[in-house]
Formats: structure tokens, C-alpha cells, sequence
């Protein structure tokens, strides 16, 4: 039997709102495939009074009526928790006064749970869904204090911008919001301990850089192959268990999916990221309000995140991929060869080392808490950037993957390091190093002081030029478990 991995503050928290005896109002949201559904099923079980979930828009052929086929599946639902006496909805505010009173059937005095997941799916454009949904709320649950519902969704910015910001209807009813984010390494490691499936650390790592510690693509891990011969039959056989899942990927969570993958495949093309006038001009998406909603959308949904460039100016935001499938859908599945065994076959080969590489630096980015931990700077303000700087005749160039910029006048230059036993540190790279450190000093003030940092899988070698690293962070620590 499936058990919870993780999710103990989002568990406590939901059980409170169980036990709370008053109406309750609660969304939750996150990426998708990030396990909301699962969340909740799990948690309540047969505590769920109804439950419907509404039909993914990549699901309905095109030319059929989307109001007619979300209302029929809305309807099924009804009938299958016991509904009687009605025909099928012609309108949400018809299906909505169904549901009160197949509801009012089954209040007994107890908890009455209502699960509706994917809601954005059920508002299809001009169908009347979102005032049919806050009549429902507002004039009929709200009242009822052993009434307590829950809506999920993908589409984060839907849910944001109509349930948790609502100015209309909704404004300031919901009681309570919980984003469910992916998996740390932690909980990765939890989550295979849990199937059985005996793996390293370090291939655990490998599963986070393909996957991202997204639940659902986990749950496709089969006991007893490789790390390799998995991520083959799961993106690469002859019938991949996540066959075509980017553009499903997108197509379910935004109404104007096509623009997000333009932006996805730009930012895929360089780790550290543009800035939104780079973003436009590549895409040809105008610079504006659509450019930015989408921007938003993105972030929320966690496939990208918005940092300040290092040295650039307060008012200089840029948009960073860190989404580990997209990237490595796109450079290998959606760009690859079409080998049903890519992962085996290329698993000591240039290829994967490159990749291996800009990839662990993503779980870094992903796993900054851990990181603070372990330098002991878990409570200290810090700004976490990465800073590109253009050579030029006078002057080389400067890349810098991470800095952590802390209040305590310590900024951390971080390198990071994948490799199958502990980093050696050459003359060359020792030389290399010192140019970035002083190159990042010059931008300081004199109160300031650079650590060089690395992060890397087994930790640094010792040797003649190892003494430039003020501190090493090991791959273990990236599992390290925070506090609640």
C-alpha cells in the first residue's frame, strides 16, 4: 500500500482543518505530476464525501463542446456518489445545485469533505464555471460549519489569480493555501527505500538531474533495473512510459502553451538564464503585461525561477530554467537520436559528463536551504545569484554558477563539481580560481571577504592545490533532512 513521503507539515496542517469544526476553504497547488492528487486521496481516503476531477483539456477531441464534456463528466460523478432524480446539468450553476443536494442527502452531522481536483480545468471559457463555483461556496458551504472543501489545480496561476487573490466573489473567503513543491534528495531516497528499489546516493542524485524529485515520474522507476535501463524505458524504449510528456506537460497547465515552450526551449539554451528583454526579442513575445503574466505563471509553477543577476542593476531581473526534466527533455529526448537505449549506451561517454555538469549544478539551485545548512549560515539573510561578466580585449571573462551574498559580510563563491570520486583541483584550475575570486572582490566593499565553495559529489581531494577551498560541501549533505 502507498504510503506519504514527506509532506509532514502539509499533512498536520490539513488534519487541523479537518479537526477544526468550522467551514473550511482550502487550495492546493503546485507543478503538476507534483502529487496534490495524491496528497489528498491518501490522506482522507474514505474520509472524501465526493470527489471529481475535471477533464484535462488534451483530453477532449477537438470540435467537441468543452462545456458539454466537462458538465457530462461532472454528472457521472454526481451518479456515482448517488445522485438520483436529475438528468444531466446544462449549466454549472445547474450541476452545483445537484451537488448541494446529493450533499444534503449525505450530511449526517459529521465532516463533509468535497474534493474537486483540476479545477481550472472545469472553467472553460465562457462557461459560467467561476460565478457558479462562488455561489456554491459563498451562499451554501460557508454557512455550514461541518462543511470543508478542497480544490486542486496545476494551473497555479489560475488558482492563484482566481481562488487565493480572487477581487471578485471569492475575495477573502478561502481559509487556507498549501503549495506543494517536488521532492528533495531526502525524500527521493525516502520514496525508493519505501518501493524497494536499492540505489546509491549517487544515482539518486542522477534520477533528481533527469526527473527533478517530481513524484510521478518516480513512481515509473521499475525495482530491479539500473538508474540507466529505468530512464530508457521511461523516455527512451520503443514505448516510453512518458511518451510526448513535455507537450502535455504544458498543454494541460496553460491556456497559451505554445509561448511557455518558446520560453522553456530559450532558457533551456543557457543555465544562467535572461534577462526579460532577451526573453522577448528571441521569442517574439511583446514586452508587457502578457510577457509577464507568463513569466509568473512559470515561476509559480516552479519550471522557472527569477533571480538579480550579481552586479546588475535592482531593477534587472533574470528568468533561469530549473526545471531538470524540461532540460533534459529537450537535449536529449526531444533533440536526441531516437536510440531506445540512450542512457545505457552513453553513460561513460563525453555526452552524459557534459551534461552531468550542468545539471548538478540545477539540484544545487534547487537544494539551496541544504547548502546554508551545511555552511552553518541557515538563519543568516542571503541573496542567491549567479554572475556572468563578457570578456574583452582588456579583461577576460568571468562565469560564476553561484553566489551566496550573506548579510554576515561573507559572500560564497560556489563551484560545482559532479564526479564519480573526490574533485582534484589542477595548477590550471587553481590559477583559474584565483582570477574569480579577485574578480569578484574587486565588486566588494572592503568589509566584505570571498569564500571559494565547492559542492561537489565525494568532496575535494586533498593536494597542493586544494588549499584555495575554504569549504567543502559533499553530496551528502545535500540530503540533509531541515527542520520542519
Amino acid at each position: 500500500m502507498s504510503t506519504i513521503i514527506g509532506r509532514k507539515t502539509e499533512v498536520e496542517q490539513l488534519e487541523r482543518l479537518y479537526a477544526s469544526g468550522k467551514s473550511e476553504f482550502v487550495a492546493i497547488y503546485g507543478r503538476r505530476r507534483v502529487g496534490k492528487t495524491f496528497l489528498v486521496k491518501q490522506l482522507f481516503k474514505e474520509r472524501i464525501s465526493f470527489q471529481h476531477t475535471g477533464v484535462s483539456p488534451t483530453d477532449i477531441p477537438e470540435g467537441k463542446s468543452l462545456l458539454k464534456v466537462q458538465l457530462e463528466s461532472f454528472y457521472y460523478s454526481l451518479l456515482n456518489y448517488g445522485l438520483e432524480g436529475f438528468s444531466q446539468p446544462k449549466t454549472w450553476l445547474e450541476a452545483f445545485f445537484q451537488l448541494e443536494q446529493l450533499l444534503t442527502r449525505l450530511d449526517n452531522g459529521e465532516r463533509v469533505l468535497i474534493f474537486l481536483d483540476e479545477l481550472p480545468w472545469m472553467d472553460t471559457p465562457r462557461s459560467g464555471f467561476l460565478p457558479a463555483f462562488e455561489n456554491f461556496w459563498n451562499n451554501w458551504c460557508s454557512g455550514r460549519d461541518n462543511f470543508m472543501l478542497i480544490v486542486c489545480g496545476s494551473a497555479t496561476s489560475w488558482i492563484l489569480g482566481h481562488i487565493e487573490d480572487s477581487q471578485g466573489g471569492l475575495y477573502g473567503r478561502l481559509t487556507d493555501s498549501i503549495k506543494l513543491y517536488p521532492f528533495t534528495l531526502k525524500e527521493c531516497e525516502e520514496y525508493f527505500e519505501s518501493e524497494g528499489i536499492e540505489y546509491s546516493r549517487y544515482d539518486i542524485v542522477q534520477s533528481y538531474m533527469v526527473f527533478g524529485g517530481i513524484p510521478y515520474y518516480l513512481s515509473c522507476f521499475r525495482k530491479g533495473l539500473s538508474f540507466e535501463a529505468n530512464v530508457d524505458r521511461i523516455l527512451f524504449g520503443r514505448r516510453p512510459r512518458l511518451n510526448d510528456e513535455f507537450n502535455r506537460l504544458f498543454n494541460a497547465i496553460f491556456t497559451n502553451s505554445e509561448d511557455c515552450k518558446k520560453i522553456i526551449r530559450f532558457l533551456a539554451g543557457r543555465h544562467s538564464g535572461y534577462s526579460r528583454e532577451q526573453i522577448s526579442e528571441a521569442t517574439e513575445i511583446p514586452l508587457g503585461g502578457g510577457l509577464s503574466d507568463t513569466l509568473s505563471a512559470l515561476c509559480e509553477s516552479d519550471f522557472i525561477v527569477r533571480y538579480k543577476p550579481y552586479g546588475e542593476s535592482k531593477y534587472t531581473d533574470y528568468y533561469k530554467l530549473i526545471d531538470n526534466f524540461c532540460l533534459f527533455w529537450l537535449k536529449y529526448v526531444d533533440g536526441g537520436d531516437g536510440d531506445p537505449n540512450f542512457m545505457t549506451d552513453n553513460q561513460t561517454s563525453d555526452i552524459m559528463k557534459a551534461w552531468r555538469g550542468v545539471a548538478f549544478e540545477e539540484v544545487c539551485w534547487r537544494h539551496i536551504d541544504q547548502i546554508k545548512w551545511a555552511l552553518s549560515v541557515a538563519g543568516v539573510k542571503s541573496s542567491i545569484s549567479a554572475w556572468s561578466l563578457r570578456g574583452d580585449d582588456n579583461k577576460e571573462g568571468v562565469q560564476i554558477d553561484m553566489i551566496i551574498d550573506r548579510a554576515d559580510n561573507v559572500v560564497n563563491l560556489c563551484e560545482m563539481k559532479f564526479s564519480g570520486s573526490k574533485y582534484s583541483i589542477s595548477k590550471d584550475e587553481e590559477m583559474k580560481l584565483r582570477k574569480r575570486i579577485e574578480a569578484l572582490k574587486s565588486t566588494l566593499n572592503s568589509k566584505q571577504t570571498v569564500h571559494l565553495t565547492f559542492i561537489t559529489t565525494y568532496g575535494v581531494e586533498p593536494g597542493k592545490h586544494s588549499g584555495i577551498v575554504q569549504k567543502s560541501i559533499e553530496m551528502d549533505d545535500l540530503f540533509i533532512p531541515l527542520p520542519e
